[in-house]
């Protein structure tokens, strides 16, 4: 930038970068960049192991840098900015991108799980006329190894994205979460057309929704003069910008609350922007499906909470009764398609629709006690998702090959394998809310936050909505165990260690979240606290 006679302008303070507190971003950059090298220069015969230990190796280390800053916080104090206040830390922050880190490094084993695809493909490549290069190329490509380095940047997003701290570092951590993703949803192998048309519809979408989020963005800063979460709720308080004194500019920052609230509520999945779930979490990969409905979940809600809890906490009077709509719409509209669902995943993905309106009533309870209940229930919720989606790519057709969608060709998994559709019935639970789960601890924790807020009605609009989804659980349950099996019933695929290590973490997460909460719950944020403001010192840098 140079001054009208030429003469550079000199920064005398140059911002001053924490690399401690960005090591878990960069360290999941740096394997994500040595991924796309392997997978550039090394042999394709030697690249599996090289991606999976790369990737499994960087999620883990930054997990336990997560906990070390967290570790490091000195008491009393709600956090910093970093990256000249681009991104933000403090403990909300930490605990969802270590929750992130670890629904991933979950995920990571379902994804890098071979199941039956080796065998079955190298006899397709046996068949097919050519040198034997050939055919090993072709038994190569099936590894698809691509799917890592995607992966990893994915995941990079979804740790920058409830960090981000103004809306312009917020929209490049969404970009970089969601363009993995859409490539992701198109690899999989046996029904590759189906999965290639969800890829494209949820990109399509996508693209959408990253619009409306930054013509939103733009108009929010037209209110204010900045992008800055701070500096928007500093403005927010006074009426505006300078030019808004008189207060003619609230047409401008409620038409941008409204678009930004778009972008975000499309990425959690919220009616009415809801559409895209059930057609990619059918036509995804398994495992791909299990990290978007666990990582992503958790990285769009943080996003939403810091959006609606910093800049925009001074306005709640103007956009609490929207969230209120959204969420009631959420969970009667999503509970009540999900009853005539047949198909496994898409009853799975309303589902995920149904939850994601439960933690928005704790959203619009605006407190402490709704901040610090959103955030169990996504935790929960995330561990129990994907053990339910690994029980899903064991079920497949009478050869073995194609997971095994439709629901009444289910019947009879409780009595050819009862340990499976066990764990199955334990993750539906959990979804259905019933005690000694963790998901009747989540459920409690959002709604006794909102009776506290006094959103009673929506609370009473949960429990119902609660009620219908239990039904459709309780029927995938009669079906594994109270019908008899058809001819062309299911097949189990013999669960690898990954595959198996993945449900029983998912097993033990759901048992030990709903039989001893606290020392998860103590590590969220104390109640009696004001989170927007406190949110917004920590935004200011004042934390």
């Amino acid at each position: 930038m140079f001054l009208a006679d030429n003469l550079p302008v000199v920064t005398e303070n140059p911002p001053v970068l924490d690399w401690w507190l960005l090591a878990p971003l960069l360290t999941v950059f740096g394997a994500g960049v040595l991924a796309v090298l392997f997978e550039a220069f090394v042999p394709a015969s030697r690249r599996r192991p090289l991606q999976i230990g790369v990737a499994a190796l960087a999620l883990l280390a930054a997990f336990a840098m997560v906990v070390l800053q967290a570790g490091s916080l000195p008491e009393g104090q709600v956090g910093t900015t970093v990256a000249a206040g681009a991104l933000a830390v403090d403990r909300t922050v930490l605990f969802l991108q270590g929750t992130i880190a670890l629904l991933a490094l979950v995920s990571l084993l379902l994804i890098s799980e071979r199941r039956d695809g080796r065998d079955a493909f190298a006899a397709q490549a046996a068949t097919v006329p050519g040198s034997e290069e050939e055919r090993a190329h072709i038994l190569a490509g099936s590894q698809h190894t691509e799917v890592y380095p995607l992966v990893l940047f994915a995941v990079l997003g979804m740790l920058m994205f409830p960090a981000a701290n103004d809306f312009l570092t917020m929209f490049i951590a969404l970009e970089v979460m969601s363009l993995p993703l859409y490539l992701l949803c198109g690899l999989a192998r046996r029904r590759r057309l189906f999965s290639q048309e969800a890829a494209v519809k949820y990109f399509l979408l996508g693209a959408f929704s990253s619009a409306f989020f930054l013509f939103g963005a733009a108009m929010v800063y037209g209110y204010a003069g900045s992008v800055n979460f701070a500096e928007i709720r500093a403005a927010v308080d006074a009426g505006g910008a300078a030019i808004f004194q008189e207060g003619n500019g609230e047409p401008l920052l409620l038409l941008g609350i409204g678009l930004v609230a778009v972008g975000l509520l499309f990425k959690v999945g919220a009616v009415p922007f809801h559409n895209w779930k059930p057609d990619v979490y059918q036509g995804a990969p398994t495992p791909i499906t299990a990290l978007m409905a666990s990582g992503t979940l958790v990285a769009a809600f943080g996003a939403l909470l810091r959006v609606f809890f910093v800049p925009f906490g001074g306005s709640a009077g103007q956009w609490e009764p929207v969230l209120w709509i959204v969420a009631v719409l959420t969970m009667v509209a999503a509970a009540i398609v999900a009853v005539s669902q047949r198909d496994v995943k898409r009853l799975l993905a309303y589902s995920s629709v149904v939850h994601a309106g439960f933690i928005l009533t704790a959203v619009v309870a605006g407190s402490s006690e709704g901040l610090a209940g959103a955030m169990f229930y996504l935790a929960a919720y995330g561990f129990t998702t994907v053990g339910a989606f690994a029980v899903v790519t064991l079920v497949r057709t009478k050869d073995g090959g194609q997971e095994l969608g439709d629901l009444d060709r289910w019947s009879g998994l409780g009595r050819r394998h009862p340990a499976l559709a066990g764990a199955l019935t334990l993750f539906l639970l959990a979804f259905a809310g019933i005690p000694l789960t963790s998901g009747f601890v989540g459920k409690f924790a959002v709604f006794e936050a909102a009776v506290s807020a006094g959103a009673t009605p929506l609370v009473v609009v949960g429990v119902l909505s609660s009620a219908v989804t239990a039904f459709f659980y309780m029927r995938i349950i009669l079906v594994m165990f109270f019908r008899d099996p058809e001819a062309d019933g299911p097949t189990v695929v013999r669960a690898g260690a990954a595959t198996g290590g993945v449900i029983a973490i998912g097993v033990a997460a759901t048992l030990l979240l709903g039989l001893y909460p606290g020392p998860v719950l103590d590590l969220l944020p104390p109640s009696g606290e004001e989170p927007a403001a406190a949110m917004a010192d920590q935004a200011a840098g004042t934390g």
